[in-house]
């Protein structure tokens, strides 16, 4: 018998026994609390993970079976100039809402990798979208310039603390043969702009309840149908790009323009395309790369759903869900929010920071989070920091890091996002 298995398992047992044995049900909070878990998890469910997590994992899937290691080392290996290398990959993330890894195992230097990783989930577009609609358009503005800081200034510490192996690595690229490209660039960036965009308009939030004109209303209320011609121009791809049977895709695109006319809601359609494209990628057997992006698109979700689902849970039980019109209270009250992180001190920053190694934030679920810590009564500066620590530190991307990187990387990754965190919170919090 291995008695340190099973004694783990008994302290396990123990545990959700003493849990649901002391549960006090019969306590307003706790009961609040316990709805506002699921109603955080439902409104997440309803909003974000089919219009925006399902193509986002095809997004993901594009880069790492598409974009090859020529063209990875083009722009971010030993050859590139290192103002390119960094400036596309601190940028990338206003278009990019994945992650990094196929990036730097494809050749790409350790610092713009780092700065990819950063701004990935930082300032991608629908997070920088979301946070000027939700919490104002200077917090917007802080967080991209913020964003773009950390990911260039992290990525070139990084790069200097380990020089000599990142030199070795150089060392050995510099005699890279150029390999050539299976498709014209143009292409796969073609068919990888086509999918962001349908994945930006699906998301286009209206701009606010007493705007009623202008472009940015004009976009939300026709935001439908740019997706439906985006949706056209996919097609296209599919079938001149990556040379998909005419046939098959044509009767998948019936299929859900049907199912757009049928159902009232655009979900629906989204949910009967993309499987229509999972399906007709598996089966083809005339470009194996059409069958892998599929694959790959599979293993980026089986890394994040089950983590999504947990950590949305917890989110909600400890702050609350704070939506639309709904706002209940989590486990945590507010006042130890504004004890905690409600002024602009040194502490109240450094907390707030690393609270983002201990939070969930999924994709854009930093801001209905801050946005609940902010009614709650934490500080501009401190949720600044949570801002722009969050998201890169997060438990899905912090698990894929270590794979990729090692535990002493990651360390140190999460030592620097940390401390610059603090340090930009606490002088946002005084300007």
């Amino acid at each position: 018998m291995k008695w340190k298995k099973e004694i783990k398992i008994l302290v396990w047992m123990l545990v959700v026994f003493v849990f649901a044995f002391q549960m006090p049900l019969q306590d307003a909070r706790f009961r609040e609390a316990i709805m506002a878990m699921f109603d955080l998890t439902r409104w997440y469910a309803r909003e974000h993970v089919i219009l925006c997590l399902l193509p986002a994992f095809f997004i993901a899937g594009v880069i790492s079976v598409f974009v090859s290691q020529g063209a990875v080392m083009k722009y971010f290996g030993a050859k590139a100039k290192k103002w390119v290398a960094y400036m596309v990959a601190s940028l990338s993330g206003t278009i990019l809402a994945v992650c990094s890894c196929s990036i730097h195992k494809r050749g790409a230097g350790l610092g713009p990798a780092i700065a990819f990783l950063y701004s990935g989930p930082a300032i991608n577009i629908l997070a920088i979208i979301l946070t000027a609609r939700i919490l104002g358009f200077e917090m917007g503005l802080a967080r991209i310039i913020g964003a773009v800081a950390f990911a260039i200034i992290i990525g070139s510490v990084m790069s200097l603390i380990y020089r000599k192996e990142e030199k070795a690595k150089q060392e050995e690229q510099i005699n890279f043969p150029d390999m050539p490209e299976k498709r014209p660039m143009w292409q796969t960036a073609f068919h990888f702009f086509t999918l962001v965009l349908i994945l930006v308009f699906a998301n286009w939030g209206k701009p606010g309840n007493d705007i009623t004109s202008g472009g940015w209303y004009w976009l939300w209320s026709n935001k439908w149908y740019i997706t439906s011609a985006f949706a056209l121009i996919l097609v296209f791809s599919l079938i001149y790009i990556l040379k998909l049977k005419w046939q098959h895709i044509v009767v998948a695109s019936i299929v859900t323009i049907v199912s757009a006319f049928v159902s009232s809601s655009p979900l629906v359609p989204m949910i009967v395309g993309i499987a229509g494209i999972g399906i007709i990628t598996l089966l083809d057997k005339k470009e194996p790369e059409n069958k892998e992006w599929t694959l790959s698109s599979w293993d980026f979700a089986k890394q994040i759903m089950p983590l999504l689902a947990v950590g949305v849970l917890i989110a909600g039980f400890l702050l609350g869900s704070t939506h639309d019109n709904t706002v209940m209270a989590g486990i945590i009250p507010n006042a130890w929010i504004a004890k905690l992180v409600g002024g602009n001190t040194v502490f109240s920053n450094f907390f707030a920071s690393i609270a983002g190694a201990f939070m969930y934030f999924a994709t854009l679920t930093e801001v209905p989070i801050l946005q609940g810590l902010i009614a709650g009564g934490m500080g501009k500066g401190p949720a600044l920091a949570l801002l722009l620590a969050g998201p890169s530190l997060s438990l899905p991307n912090m698990l894929v890091i270590r794979g990729v990187l090692g535990t002493q990387k990651t360390i140190v990754y999460v030592m620097l996002v940390v401390v610059m965190a603090t340090i930009t919170g606490l002088i946002y919090g005084i300007i």
